[in-house]
């Protein structure tokens, strides 16, 4: 019993110091797109496949001058830079542009022009719920409509 403890103890805390080196791959990396200008962040997160990342860096006007993504299943994932969208404007992207990239990667470049969006226009992202607050409002639901 104390084995299992103590593996369970020490994967816990690899995983809590790995998972520190990839909060700070990223805070890295958000800076160094912050210092271009603004940071468009779009995400597709991963439940069983991998989850991906997308930070656009773009000024004033819109125009992207750089384009990073993250994707991958485990916190080894880094930052690679995204090929494609140089001297592209932000708001000109649409669907059929994005057809040569995978679906996770596609659907984290909408999330991104999407908030975008939103931003420029004064708004605020809606937070996402967790999958335990998805459950209990499902829950919420069915026993108000069964009154």
């Amino acid at each position: 019993m104390f084995i299992i403890m103590l593996f369970m103890a020490t994967a816990f805390l690899i995983q809590l110091v790995l998972g520190y080196f990839q909060i700070r791959n990223f805070a890295k990396t958000y800076v160094e797109l912050r210092r271009k200008g603004k940071v468009a962040i779009g995400r597709r997160p991963g439940k069983f496949r991998a989850g991906t990342i997308v930070l656009f860096a773009v000024n004033n006007k819109g125009d992207i001058l750089d384009v990073k993504k993250l994707q991958g299943i485990t916190v080894f994932a880094k930052f690679k830079k995204l090929q494609g969208f140089e001297n592209e404007n932000i708001l000109s992207i649409n669907s059929s542009d994005l057809n040569h990239f995978n679906k996770l990667v596609r659907v984290a470049i909408e999330d991104a022009i999407k908030n975008y969006k939103i931003i420029m226009n004064g708004g605020e992202i809606p937070e996402k719920m967790s999958a335990y607050r998805r459950i209990i409002t499902k829950a919420e639901n069915l026993l108000m409509a069964k009154k």
